[in-house]
């Protein structure tokens, strides 16, 4: 079902760009024709596909560093009030630096190739899992910790037998909104400096004005970024079935 209304609004989207260069009289290089643009799609799938593979190595290295910090940090943030109080403050202020910012250090500190682009990723994922993790953990409901504590159970155990499950719907919607935005440190990354990827292909299609060349690659990353969603939907729903229902 979900498929089919993203089609739907995908056609309905398409009929009106289209009628917009109609009415218009657009010339190409400010918005190609959707049939100019299917046509890159088609005459150019082995270069889109040549960058479309380094984007979603960059995506998906990311996303799985990310996450495990991200994780990591949450669980250190949760041992104790002490060590919250000092770190959390820190992690805030990180957030005001526009990663967008940094992104030209971490090229000049990581290189051009895929280490500066997956860390632009780790670096945009990297708060929203950790505090999503971090506030599931602290919001364990009350009677099961004191019901641990009654029986006894050490603090490892109580974090990954009792705060942990409890923690799992917040971290499910932490990890969604992580894999919505993980495109855009690649991207963006890509944009600074590199030699291959969809970002890269786009700087080089503007500057040629090859727009239609331009929206073929966007079009290739929605559809990187919508799939990356939805799986990740699908798993999380089948991994965790009782959050929808609860």
């Amino acid at each position: 079902m979900k498929i089919i209304n993203i089609l739907l609004l995908g056609g309905i989207l398409i009929a009106l760009w289209q009628g917009i260069v109609w009415l218009l009289d657009l010339p190409h290089y400010l918005l190609p024709q959707p049939m100019a643009v299917f046509h890159q799609l088609i005459t150019q799938k082995a270069l889109l596909w040549d960058h479309a593979l380094i984007t979603m190595l960059e995506i998906g290295l990311g996303l799985i560093f990310g996450f495990l910090f991200g994780l990591c940090s949450a669980f250190l943030l949760s041992l104790s009030s002490r060590i919250s109080a000092l770190l959390l403050p820190i992690l805030v202020i990180s957030q005001a630096i526009p990663v967008f910012a940094i992104a030209p250090l971490l090229v000049l500190w990581f290189g051009y190739g895929l280490a500066s682009k997956i860390v632009m990723t780790i670096l945009i994922i990297y708060f929203p899992v950790t505090a999503a993790c971090y506030d599931g953990l602290r919001n364990t409901p009350k009677s099961w910790l004191q019901l641990a504590q009654t029986m006894g159970v050490s603090n490892l155990r109580l974090l990954f037998k009792v705060r942990l499950p409890a923690a799992l719907p917040a971290l499910a919607s932490g990890l969604r909104i992580a894999v919505s935005i993980a495109p855009i440190g690649a991207v963006v990354g890509e944009w600074v400096g590199s030699s291959k990827g969809l970002g890269y292909l786009m700087l080089q299609a503007n500057a040629r004005m090859q727009t239609d060349m331009l929206f073929a690659a966007l079009f290739i990353l929605l559809c990187i970024a919508l799939v990356i969603y939805f799986l990740t939907d699908y798993g999380l729903r089948k991994a965790l079935p009782w959050i929808d229902k609860t």
